[in-house]
């Protein structure tokens, strides 16, 4: 016999489906909705519809967009001689933040991963590369996680796109401002010490 009614109990299994969200922290989302008014819990369920039904990926560089091309791909004032190449569509924010980088983008959908089944012609390779043949940039920058996959990711790409006479260049990694060193585990510091430089 169910503990709730049929509504609220295809509610909380779909809530289950969201990543980090657990039996309770579902049931703790369901009655809150229930609980709404009828507006608000209405206007999440359309943003949600909205959402899926008009955001797409870019044809160009592959971030999630409601116009094709996306606003980096279109902006008049980014510099093209560089591409930031990132594992996934929200990875850009992270270095939009900075305000320091204007060149242009380009989403591979994931990491290598052969243990997942997820090889090179699972990712948007061929696609990075048609974007090298007019000649015009001058700098790929690879912004993988610094995982397992994602250094595999890095690489890879590092050994295909050099032979085409672009400058291949990985963001830096290891301990981040503000952190204790007692508190890196080892790969954190070996990669802290590889990429150290002149003071």
């Amino acid at each position: 016999m169910p503990d709730f009614a049929a509504p609220v109990e295809r509610l909380i299994d779909e809530l289950k489906h969201l990543p980090g969200i657990g039996q309770k922290t579902a049931q703790r989302l369901a009655f809150h909705l229930l609980r709404a008014a009828p507006e608000d819990a209405l206007a999440l369920a359309e943003a949600i519809r909205d959402a899926r039904e008009k955001i797409r990926a870019c044809s160009i560089c592959y971030n999630i967009t409601d116009a094709d091309p996306c606003l980096y791909c279109a902006g008049p004032a980014r510099n093209r001689k560089t591409i930031c190449v990132v594992e996934e569509a929200h990875n850009i924010l992270a270095i939009e933040k900075t305000r320091t980088y204007s060149g242009m983008y380009h989403v591979l959908g994931g990491a290598l991963s052969p243990l997942s089944g997820r090889g090179p012609e699972q990712l948007h390779i061929k696609s990075l590369i048609e974007r090298l043949k007019g000649g015009t940039v001058e700098e790929i920058i690879i912004a993988t996680n610094p995982t397992a996959e994602g250094e595999a990711t890095a690489v890879y790409l590092s050994k295909l796109l050099k032979p085409l006479g672009v400058r291949v260049t990985r963001i830096g990694v290891g301990i981040p401002v503000g952190a204790d060193l007692e508190y890196a585990d080892e790969v954190t510091m070996l990669k802290a010490m590889e990429g150290r430089r002149d003071l």
